[in-house]
């Protein structure tokens, strides 16, 4: 049979330790098309992450076709159909890695519920190649510390994914100011009893705007982000003063000692009064 590519691979075998604890690499390799080809893939528990290091082609998902040209990046789940194939005109080359690990499903599902794109183009491929170069020799090499190293670059890669694409999404460095000072007012008044109607309507703009736009740009929801300032607060007064549990809760905005113990457990994994005598200063 004629082959269609030219690659270098490396298909690891992954110790049981690796796969209980770690993301750790399934498949990782460079691939040049000698002819146009077709790959095609579904139900498979990996995350595919690949560079276009040269040419075009074309990948398939959700049913619609999508263009890549040189230095595009693609992420993945396999788990769903999905196809891609080299330009007839101008044979591509790539670089990949098929990925997995017990938090790599959360990982991607995190990354594309803040409105991330599973195709980009960083404005510097560098990090992307540089990291799987790294862990391709990584993988090569398989001395006793190859699984947590290759863990490492593959949080990497996932870091300079988010980074790149929060970049595009406008990270909160760069949200327009009429959410930076919502997010100021929320910091100065979490404390207090905040509907979401009326924050709105103090910055002139609609609920559900205000609701959309916050998480897509913070990555959290109002709620949510107000009772982490809450947990927080509370938090630096269990261990900083010699307040009652009460007394914390309703400076924290909590409606009572009941609830703020419900809600610290629930987040913190630990009660406040185990939380103050294991982190409070002797």
């Amino acid at each position: 049979m004629t082959s269609t590519t030219y690659s270098n691979r490396i298909l690891p075998t992954v110790s049981s330790f690796a796969k209980e604890h770690y993301l750790y690499v399934q498949e990782i390799g460079t691939l040049k098309s000698l002819i146009p080809h077709t790959s095609r893939r579904e139900n498979l528990n990996s995350l595919l992450f690949f560079i276009v290091l040269e040419g075009e082609g074309s990948i398939t998902c959700e049913g619609s076709i999508y263009p890549l040209h040189t230095g595009d990046c693609v992420w993945l789940d396999c788990s769903r159909p999905y196809s891609h194939e080299s330009s007839a005109e101008l044979s591509w080359s790539l670089m990949w890695v098929h990925f997995w690990g017990k938090e790599a499903s959360a990982l991607y599902e995190n990354y594309m519920n803040r409105g991330n794109p599973f195709l980009f183009r960083p404005g510097n491929s560098y990090p992307f190649t540089n990291t799987l170069t790294l862990l391709y020799r990584e993988q090569s090499r398989r001395d006793s510390l190859s699984e947590l190293v290759s863990h490492n670059y593959l949080t990497d890669i996932i870091t300079s994914i988010y980074l790149e694409n929060d970049k595009n999404n406008l990270i909160p460095l760069h949200a327009p100011e009429k959410f930076l000072k919502i997010r100021e007012y929320l910091d100065q008044h979490y404390a207090e009893k905040l509907e979401l109607e009326t924050l709105a309507g103090n910055f002139f703009i609609s609920k559900f705007h205000l609701a959309r736009e916050f998480k897509r740009i913070f990555g959290t929801t109002i709620g949510e982000y107000i009772l982490k300032q809450r947990i927080s607060q509370a938090k630096s007064l269990l261990r900083f003063s010699d307040l009652s549990i009460d007394e914390i809760a309703a400076r924290c905005g909590f409606a009572d000692g009941g609830y703020f113990i419900k809600v610290f457990k629930k987040e913190e994994k630990i009660t406040p009064a185990k939380y103050r005598k294991l982190w409070q200063a002797s």
